[in-house]
C-alpha cells in the first residue's frame, strides 16, 4: 500500500452524507459546525467559498471542475454566487435552517439533492467526512484551512459520475456514492499534497523525488524496523552524506526524525484504539525500551503514554 493510501486508511476516512446542491443566483450557505473535512466540487455555474472566521482570506471563486477541501478547525465558512451575496440559508446538524427577513423556519436536508434545479442554477457536489485518531490529524496537517484544487481531466470525469450517482435513487446507490467520493478525495489530495509550490510539511511531494521518496515508502512501510540513515542509503542506492543532506533538504527534517514523527503518530492511535501495554506499544512502533519509548512519546505530544490513553482511550 502506498504512503498516501496508508495514511487515509489509517485515519479511518469516512463520509457522513453526500448532496448535489442546486442553487438559482442570488444564492448563499452558510455551514455551521462543520466535519473534520469537507469536499465541494463546483460542477456548473458561478461560485466561490469562503471561511467566515477567517476574513483576511477573502472569498475564493471555483470554476467548472474545481475541488475545494475545507478543513474544519477552519470554523464555519458560506458557500454562494459571488462574494456578495449575504448568507440566505443555515446548515447545522443536517437541518436547514431558511432566513428570511430576520425569521428563521427549519426544514429537514433532502437526502441527496435539494434546490430548484432551474436553468442557469448552479451545480455543487458537497460531501462530509469525519478522521480519527492521530493518523487523522496528520492527514489534515497537511492541508491548509482551504485548499482548493483546479479541475483536471481525471478528476472532472469522476465528479461527473458522482453527480450522476447523486440524482439517481437505485440499489446499492449508497456503496457507490461511498466510493465515488472516496475517488474524488483521493484525486485531490493527490494533486495538492504534489504540486510544485507545496509547502511543508512536504514530505507528500517529496514522494516523486527519486531516492528520498522511496526512503520514505520504506520508513512507512516498516516503521519497527531499527532503521539507520547508512541502511536507508544503501537500500535506494545512494551514498550516506549525500542521501541524508537530500532527504532532509526535499522533507525539511533529517530521515530519522521523520520515522520518529511517524512512529509517535501510530502510537498515539495504538494507545488510544487498543488494550496493548506501553511495552508492547513501543515494540509495536520500534522501541525496545519502553523507557526511551515514553520519553519519546512525551516529547512529541506533551504526555506520557498512560496518561494519553486515560485522556484519549476509546
Amino acid at each position: 500500500m502506498d504512503v498516501l493510501s496508508d495514511l487515509l486508511h489509517r485515519a479511518r476516512a469516512r463520509h457522513t452524507r453526500v448532496h448535489q446542491l442546486i442553487q438559482r443566483p442570488p444564492w448563499s450557505m452558510a455551514f455551521a459546525e462543520p466535519p473534520a473535512l469537507t469536499v465541494v466540487a463546483a460542477l456548473d455555474g458561478p461560485a466561490c467559498v469562503r471561511l467566515v472566521e477567517r476574513p483576511s482570506a477573502g472569498p475564493v471563486a471555483l470554476a467548472s471542475g474545481d475541488i475545494a477541501l475545507v478543513r474544519g478547525s477552519a470554523g464555519r465558512y458560506v458557500l454562494a454566487d459571488g462574494p456578495g451575496t449575504a448568507p440566505q440559508v443555515l446548515i447545522r446538524d443536517g437541518v436547514k435552517q431558511v432566513l428570511d427577513a430576520g425569521a428563521v423556519s427549519e426544514r429537514s436536508l433532502g437526502p441527496r439533492t435539494y434546490g430548484d434545479g432551474l436553468p442557469g442554477a448552479t451545480t455543487l457536489l458537497h460531501g462530509a467526512y469525519g478522521f480519527r485518531g492521530a493518523a487523522g490529524e496528520h492527514l489534515l496537517g497537511l492541508l491548509p484551512p482551504l485548499a482548493v484544487v483546479p479541475g483536471r481531466a481525471g478528476s472532472t470525469a469522476a465528479l461527473r459520475l458522482l453527480a450522476a450517482e447523486t440524482a439517481r435513487q437505485e440499489p446499492g446507490q449508497e456503496a457507490v456514492l461511498n466510493r465515488l467520493l472516496d475517488l474524488v478525495l483521493v484525486l485531490a489530495l493527490r494533486a495538492w499534497c504534489t504540486r510544485p509550490d507545496a509547502e511543508l510539511p512536504s514530505w507528500p511531494a517529496a514522494l516523486g523525488v527519486p531516492a528520498v521518496g522511496e526512503a520514505i515508502r520504506l520508513l512507512h512501510a516498516e516503521p519497527a524496523r531499527r532503521w539507520t540513515v547508512a541502511e536507508l542509503a544503501a537500500r535506494v542506492g545512494r551514498s550516506r552524506t549525500a542521501f541524508a543532506a537530500q532527504f532532509t533538504r526535499t522533507v525539511g527534517e533529517p530521515p530519522l526524525a521523520h520515522l520518529t514523527a511517524w512512529r509517535m503518530v501510530l502510537a498515539a492511535d495504538l494507545l488510544r484504539d487498543t488494550e496493548a501495554t506501553v511495552a508492547a506499544v513501543a515494540r509495536q512502533v520500534g522501541y525496545r525500551d519502553a523507557f526511551a519509548f515514553s520519553t519519546a512519546f512525551k516529547r512529541a505530544r506533551g504526555l506520557t503514554p498512560s496518561d494519553w490513553r486515560a485522556r484519549h482511550g476509546s
